[in-house]
């Protein structure tokens, strides 16, 4: 970048790097967000009173001033061009002039009110320009261009994605600079050409020019399309060869005895489905094979994940280490034929400490006939069960003591969260890793957990989170895939129902119902405390310790009602969270804080607040709160706003038969970014748009596996190997 920029300020490197622009090649591959077009468009000096208008210029002065006779606050500011200006008015929206400074380049379109040389526009749409006022008909590439590489006129302008310091016109001017070296044509393509043939995209050169300088917007689609292949093959490239290095070890072999674990499976308090069934027979399989598992278990909220997590977990804590087998006997069997004193160990990651805890609630009643030590570890507690004092209980460990019985192998199945990576614990015999909610994990902390010991373990990652095909394929490219897509029988369907603020009533109807048949209730908000009286918008949002002191006062008096948000400590969580599965507590107001994995079958009936707030995967997430037994259970969502787009996604979101559904409608719609955040999974936003075509993330990943199959370290496609490093490495900095 110095060698082309000798001039850029420390803010300007600062923004770039921000941006994730430290090279010309960065630089090239920064993607236009959108197009804009500059036509039709007018001078200043040739508007026309009543005419509809497009223009281009600078802003000068924006300021707020009250109207004389009705004192209504107005923003206003002048346009200026080459040929004159013109003022510009904002009845009754004197934010407007906060969102304007002097000398910002704009697009603004609107009506000219007034007459003569008292002309105005009046509530001009306002947009931030990338075009130069002065070369709104004289295009940067298009005026005395160079053919010989190929630009063509436009009148299509990039709109970059920005940084404080470096602005979208910025950009253009740089790659007008760049593009004049003709730098574009001496970069390696990371595609092999054959595939870029096989697919009809364009070579990296065209592509370029095509996505920074584009003739028509055909010409856009056909780049954006060529770089989102581009990119997925990268990252299946990057699974790939993973995959092909974890294959390539060898797993702690594991003992399976189907009938042992069907006796295991029997003492459920609930009958298996047939989707659980083929996922236990798809992970035992993996379990007989000589080289570590590899698989994703995805399935949508209360389909029974922790039911398979714990039927796989229990025949490994049964099964005993080679050396050990052959130097002696199997030790003493409970009344199921467990083997009691197997030391092959199962590490149990999960996101957060009330899910954690939850899980070790659960793999406890579901282990409290079959005497296999269970342990936790939080960065609050070390627990294990069961205890020596009270056989039916958890007894509370130090560190230490725990940390020593586990790299002793004396607790078979550690449940934990972070704390379960650190480098300060080790396992004896570690052969099963099992990921819950994966998607809030990176890659680091996935390899961390498998690579802990020299033996590499099965992995299991789990998820309850809602991602279409495309987005799993293209995350966990390294990973099989299992479906959960059957729901335990006698579960109803959650009736949900979208309603305004002025019909909160019929909910707390169906609340009030609900508690006298001696069910319980989540009222979710989208705020801890009370909000900034400064911020418009955060007034808007109701909190948690408000709301929860406003349904005391006048709507539940006579209900006992709790609070629970991510700001308390893990004690208080805890504390809270015990009173509400106990049953002491009716009415749990709390942040979405509980929207993975708690487990409370008695409540069944949530109202979510602010509901336009919260994204559809969390939504369906905090709906499944209430889907934990065989009531009936209902769920209101209550949108503050309710414009065209949150009607569409409260209508979908009412109506989605699962989570599946729900994702492949919000890809859809708009895209993979608020599946999970596009920024958490280090996929860029052209990468996301791309999974909306299921055919090119299938025909990438064939690509990406025929090109190791090939050649495992792709030592004919240097180019692919350094795109790969930069995806995986961005994956990683995610």
């Amino acid at each position: 970048m110095d060698k082309h920029f000798t001039r850029l300020r420390p803010e300007q490197k600062r923004a770039l790097a921000k941006l994730g622009i430290r090279t010309i090649r960065d630089l090239l591959y920064h993607i236009p967000s959108r197009y804009e077009s500059s036509g039709p468009s007018a001078t200043i000096a040739g508007v026309i009173a009543g005419a509809e208008v497009t223009l281009y210029g600078t802003v000068r002065k924006p300021d707020v001033r009250k109207t004389w006779k009705s004192r209504r606050p107005v923003a206003e500011a002048w346009l200026e061009d080459a040929s004159g200006k013109i003022k510009m008015l904002w009845f009754s929206q004197p934010y407007i002039a906060k969102t304007l400074h002097d000398g910002m380049v704009v697009k603004v379109s609107g009506r000219v009110a007034g007459s003569g040389t008292k002309m105005y526009l009046a509530n001009p749409a306002i947009d931030r320009s990338p075009i130069n006022p002065e070369e709104v008909h004289d295009s940067l590439f298009a005026t005395n261009r160079p053919t010989t590489y190929n630009l063509q006129p436009t009148t299509l302008f990039p709109v970059y994605p920005e940084s404080q310091g470096i602005s979208s016109l910025w950009f253009l001017h740089a790659l007008k600079k760049v593009f004049g070296t003709r730098v574009q044509e001496h970069l390696a393509d990371p595609v092999p050409p054959e595939i870029l043939a096989r697919y009809k995209l364009p070579s990296l050169s065209s592509a370029l020019v095509f996505m920074h300088t584009p003739r028509r917007r055909s010409d856009a689609t056909a780049a954006r399309k060529r770089f989102a292949f581009e990119e997925v093959l990268a990252l299946q490239v990057v699974m790939q060869q993973r995959r092909r290095v974890l294959l390539s070890e060898k797993a702690l072999p594991v003992a399976v005895d189907r009938k042992t674990l069907a006796g295991f499976i029997a003492s459920f308090p609930f009958p298996a489905t047939a989707a659980q069934m083929r996922a236990i027979d798809a992970i035992v399989a993996d379990f007989e094979r000589p080289h570590p598992m590899l698989r994703l278990l995805e399935g949508d909220v209360g389909s029974g994940k922790t039911a398979v997590a714990a039927a796989t977990a229990y025949m490994v804590a049964t099964s005993i280490p080679p050396k050990a087998a052959a130097s002696r006997p199997l030790g003493r069997t409970s009344q199921y034929g467990d083997v009691l004193g197997g030391t092959l160990q199962v590490a149990y990651l999960c996101p957060t400490e009330i899910l954690a805890k939850q899980h070790f609630s659960t793999f406890i009643s579901y282990f409290k006939e079959h005497p296999i030590p269970i342990g936790l570890i939080t960065g609050s507690e070390c627990r294990k069960f069961p205890s020596r004092v009270r056989y039916e209980e958890s007894a509370k460990l130090s560190k230490a003591a725990f940390k020593k019985m586990v790299a002793n192998g004396e607790i078979p199945i550690v449940i934990g969260t972070h704390a379960l990576i650190e480098k300060s614990l080790s396992f004896k015999h570690l052969a099963y890793a099992i990921i819950d909610e994966q998607h809030r994990f990176g890659t680091v902390h996935r390899q961390k957990l498998v690579t802990k010991e020299a033996c590499v373990p099965h992995l299991l990652s789990m998820s309850a989170t809602p991602i279409p095909r495309t987005l799993a394929l293209t995350l966990y490219g390294d990973l099989d895939l299992t479906l959960l897509d059957e729901m335990p029988k006698g579960r109803k369907a959650v009736m949900t129902d979208i309603l305004p603020p002025d019909k909160r009533d019929a909910a707390y109807t169906c609340v009030r119902a609900e508690l006298s048949a001696g069910h319980q209730a989540y009222v979710i908000c989208p705020r801890i405390d009370e909000p900034d009286p400064q911020k418009e918008l955060a007034l808007q949002a109701k909190s948690v310790k408000a709301e929860a002191a406003r349904l005391k006062k006048d709507i539940f008096p006579e209900a006992a009602i709790g609070i629970v948000h991510s700001k308390m400590t893990a004690i208080e969580k805890e504390a809270a969270m015990k009173k509400f599965e106990n049953g002491d507590t009716d009415i749990l107001v709390a942040t979405s804080v509980v929207e993975v994995g708690v487990n409370i079958p008695n409540a069944t009936v949530i109202l979510i607040e602010g509901a336009e707030r919260f994204g559809l995967a969390q939504l369906h997430q905090l709906r499944g709160r209430v889907l934990r037994s065989t009531h009936q259970s209902y769920c209101f969502a209550l949108p503050e706003t309710m414009g065209p787009n949150t009607r569409e996604r409260m209508k979908a979101f009412a109506s989605a038969k699962n989570g599946f559904e729900l994702a492949e409608y919000d890809l859809a719609l708009r895209g993979a970014g608020e599946l999970a955040g596009g920024k958490q999974w280090g996929v860029s936003d052209i990468a996301m748009e791309a999974l909306k075509n299921i055919k090119l993330v299938e025909a990438a990943r064939t690509e990406a596996a025929e090109l190791v199959a090939r050649d495992p370290e792709l030592q004919h496609h240097p180019a692919l190997v350094a795109r790969a490093l930069t995806a995986d490495k961005k994956m990683h900095l995610e």
